[in-house]
């Protein structure tokens, strides 16, 4: 036994571990591995383990996701928490979100809770609400018919439009993406149901499609992002059988909604494994259908200090979620485009010499990120932000006078300042324009105008002002 019913209070740092070794004894035969095994059974009826032989604990499960849980317990429904959740539980991490599926219906689960409300067309999901924790609520999915010869409905770009259907628990299991990802915590029991020897893959901290993987990806070409996440989020290995697929693919990426490949740049960016990420993404042949302007460039460029910048704000990315500091994708986002908009500014210029470096970056910027939009849809509370970003970049060669004064005080300087500071490091800038722009924001107001030289020119106005008071009738 490695966590009793008594244990329920122990914390995640005292059972992590635990989990991966009840796993391997259980599990993993001796001398297996992830990357050699092969596997030809056809059983498709979950490993069950009981509560007392595993790690999950409802002191770590939300308290409103157990309200759901019990809820549909009670009510005589089937409930469990599904996926990702029990994953990171499995792994001794605290899970993002936590998210149910039951044999209850849409409507069944919303009359059940005042605070439910239905979203979606092809497949109606319940959110429970809580203040701003939502609980999602999926009934058992099975995939439904084949509409053509092979028994796909297929977009013209290559894509399977597979409609979903309502179906059991083993069902809803076998059409999931990731063997990890078949993981079922029993409300009813609390034990833990592994399909599709998903505790083994975790074991082995490989990451294996279920079924055949140029169909699950054609299905959903987001299942490759969703590979190189979270290969970068757990420090997993991509099956060489999941991987092989992934660059003859990847153009299939193309036809994703540019707004559903928002969600995934900040699920991939935005949570402390952004450097995984990219450089999965790189490795994958993935990143070039995500920033094809981007891509293009650091394949053009004659060194590698654009890339060298690029995974320098990546860590430094990481490094704020891991202080708990604020982050915005704007500044990500402004990051990656720089190289290619600071080269298209030069090439404007060089087009019409009467067009000034700050002319060229608001076109630039505009016109990059318009064609940026097109493949990730960045919202315009951070797109414009973003553009400001990159237009004051020549502002910062400018140490002296109200221009310079100007920019300290613009509501843009410090993601600007952060920028400079990167392109500074990476030898695009001079580091004593870096030093100098650290430093006089350490200085009083005062000193900064004496430094700046702009404080003889505001006692000059003040003089100028008193004099047309005093001459006014």
């Amino acid at each position: 036994m490695l966590i009793s019913q008594d244990g329920e209070g122990k914390k995640f740092a005292e059972i992590r571990g635990h989990g991966a070794a009840m796993i391997r004894r259980l599990f993993l035969p001796a001398g297996k591995d992830c990357l050699t095994e092969t596997r030809k059974s056809d059983e498709r009826a979950p490993v069950i383990i009981p509560r007392s032989e595993h790690t999950v604990s409802r002191a770590n499960i939300s308290k409103n996701a157990l309200k759901v849980l019990y809820r549909l317990k009670d009510g005589g429904y089937q409930a469990y928490l599904v996926g990702g959740g029990v994953r990171d539980l499995l792994l001794g991490l605290r899970p993002k979100d936590f998210d149910i599926a039951t044999d209850a219906r849409p409507e069944e689960v919303r009359a059940l809770f005042s605070n439910c409300r239905l979203i979606g067309r092809r497949f109606r999901l319940a959110h429970v609400r809580f203040g701003r924790e939502i609980i999602e609520v999926a009934t058992f999915r099975a995939m439904g018919e084949a509409q053509d010869d092979e028994g796909h409905v297929v977009h013209e770009s290559g894509r399977i439009l597979a409609d979903n259907v309502y179906g059991t628990v083993e069902q809803d299991a076998w059409r999931r993406d990731f063997t990890i990802n078949a993981l079922y915590y029993n409300i009813a029991d609390y034990s833990v149901w592994a399909f599709a020897d998903g505790l083994h893959d975790l074991e082995a901290r490989c990451l294996r499609l279920i079924g055949e993987p140029e169909r699950r990806y054609r299905e959903d070409p987001v299942r490759m992002l969703r590979a190189a996440r979270f290969a970068a989020k757990l420090d997993f290995e991509v099956h060489p059988d999941a991987a092989a697929p992934i660059p003859g693919m990847a153009a299939l990426i193309d036809g994703v909604p540019a707004a559903r490949l928002f969600d995934e740049f900040l699920k991939m960016f935005q949570f402390g494994h952004a450097f995984a990420s990219y450089r999965q993404l790189r490795r994958l042949g993935l990143f070039d259908h995500l920033f094809p302007q981007t891509a293009g460039r650091l394949a053009a460029a004659e060194d590698d200090h654009e890339e060298r910048m690029i995974e320098q704000a990546l860590r430094n990315t990481d490094q704020r979620v891991r202080e708990g500091k604020p982050i915005t994708p704007m500044f990500l986002f402004g990051v990656f485009l720089w190289p290619t908009v600071e080269a298209r500014a030069a090439e404007l210029m060089a087009r019409d010499s009467n067009c000034s470096e700050a002319q060229a970056l608001v076109s630039a910027s505009t016109e990059i990120s318009l064609l940026q939009a097109r493949r990730i849809a960045l919202p315009r509370r951070f797109s414009f932000p973003m553009r400001e970003m990159l237009q004051l970049q020549p502002r910062f060669l400018q140490m002296r006078g109200k221009r310079a004064m100007s920019l300290l005080s613009h509501r843009r300087f410090r993601a600007a300042f952060d920028l400079m500071l990167l392109r500074a490091e990476v030898g695009e800038l001079d580091g004593e324009i870096a030093t100098f722009w650290t430093g006089i924001q350490e200085q009083s107001p005062q000193e900064q105008r004496k430094t700046l030289g702009t404080s003889s020119g505001r006692r000059r106005r003040s003089s100028s002002r008193s004099r047309r008071q005093g001459s006014a009738p």
